[in-house]
């Protein structure tokens, strides 16, 4: 596993090293051109002109690379006025800290100038090359598309119908509706479900990181009942993670977890408070239904995919439009849904715009090539954690390799690195 004892630094530094090589380049192809036209009477061209939908962490990652380079005219599109972070929010819903650890403001974003737009994105007309929001339309010549997910309610029947009462909280700011429900299942007890689905759906560790701290806070304030996991499959996913994932299960919360595993959930009866199951009628007094999950509306509005965006990789270009580019949660492709691998497609998609831009050719994949690297974290309690690293590669004519690296047991030492993990990584964005 590699090691993270520095990771805020490399990772800055990492950045700032991209961002010269890449503004000495495109310094050099105005220079020529410069040169060529005889120095008489040089015509600044016009900026390019980037959009970025989504200022989550591909967004962010795309925009900062962008930004800094100073060569291109970047707009983010992003309805919420501010970022909460998805990964490690299961310590602000379980109780362990407040909101505001997993908050920051795009007070930086706008000093990089950056034009910032908080409305969310209606349509995408391809023709025009235009992104239309409520009250504008958006000429582009490059769109870096990060937009997240959305559930498909109708894969639960009754839900859509309780959806107030049943919050996700795989989207940021849904948290605090979950939130509520967690408090009020400490306080008078009951049975809490947590449905979990089949993948591919946005960080598999998540929901039973979502148990386990929730069961935590149960031991620790005397909570009397049990959290039932209904999970669809056969096992913890990623399969990597399942041993160390049933192993801290069954050390830490068998009094508190109930375990359900090939179980699916059909529907939902808020009336009567029950879910129906293949094993029959599971009742509840709260419920936390994951459930499956699908890149937005816009995706299959604008023609770039259905259930997930589709993309050629490595370099996430659409299969359909080769001035659009897919990045995190929306792209259907084997590597996981997680911030980290978002973030570092971000920065790659974000230095490809700004070679084409400068009139340099991408270099042709040759080999075995890297592909962002994922790291994520899945708490078992506030202070242990399991580090998960997900290393994929992919050659021509080939599938991605992912190859996992994960914790064989929940440590403190990845506890605490998950925390710091998430501090460098939000400051790399938003500081």
């Amino acid at each position: 596993m590699e090691s993270i004892g520095c990771f805020e630094e490399c990772l800055v530094e990492t950045i700032a090293v991209e961002i010269g090589r890449r503004q000495m380049v495109q310094a050099g192809v105005l220079g020529l051109a410069a040169f060529a036209s005889g120095c008489a009477s040089v015509v600044t061209p016009a900026k390019a002109r980037v959009v970025v939908v989504g200022g989550g962490w591909g967004g962010l990652g795309a925009v900062r690379v962008l930004a800094a380079a100073g060569t291109v005219n970047v707009t983010l599109v992003e309805p919420n006025e501010a970022f909460m972070s998805c990964p490690l929010s299961a310590h602000y819903i379980a109780g362990h800290q407040p909101a505001s650890d997993f908050q920051r403001s795009y007070t930086r974003i706008d000093q990089l100038g950056v034009r910032r737009l908080r409305e969310r994105v209606t349509a995408i007309d391809r023709e025009k090359r235009e992104v239309v929001t409520g009250t504008q339309r958006l000429r582009y010549d490059y769109l870096i598309l990060s937009p997240g997910i959305e559930y498909i309610e109708d894969s639960i029947q009754g839900y859509a119908d309780a959806r107030a009462q049943l919050p996700v909280g795989f989207r940021a700011f849904e948290q605090l509706a979950v939130r509520q429900q967690v408090d009020r299942f400490l306080d008078a007890g009951g049975s809490f479900v947590i449905g979990i689905p089949k993948p591919p759906y946005r960080c598999p560790p998540a929901p039973y990181e979502r148990a386990f701290l929730i069961a935590e806070q149960m031991k620790r304030r005397g909570t009397k009942g049990k959290i039932v996991l209904i999970d669809a499959n056969p096992a913890p996913m990623p399969a990597p993670i399942a041993k160390p994932i049933l192993d801290a299960m069954k050390a830490l919360y068998s009094n508190q977890i109930e375990y359900l595993t090939d179980t699916a959930i059909s529907a939902v009866d808020m009336g009567r408070k029950t879910l129906s199951t293949a094993l029959g009628e599971v009742p509840f007094t709260q419920a936390n239904l994951i459930l499956p999950m699908r890149a937005p509306a816009l995706i299959r509005q604008a023609g770039l995919g259905e259930r997930w965006a589709a993309v050629r990789l490595p370099s996430f270009q659409s299969q359909a439009d080769e001035r659009i580019y897919v990045i995190g949660d929306a792209q259907g492709t084997p590597l996981p849904k997680s911030g980290h691998v978002a973030f570092g497609a971000g920065q790659q998609v974000a230095g490809d715009v700004l070679d084409l831009v400068a009139g340099k050719p991408l270099p042709k994949p040759g080999g075995e090539v890297e592909l962002p690297l994922g790291i994520c974290w899945a708490n078992v309690t506030h202070a242990e954690a399991i580090n998960i690293n997900v290393r994929t590669t992919i050659s021509a004519a080939a599938a991605p390799q992912l190859r996992f690296t994960v914790d064989p047991a929940h440590n403190a030492r990845s506890g605490a690195a998950a925390m710091s993990w998430g501090q460098g990584m939000w400051k790399a964005m938003l500081g």
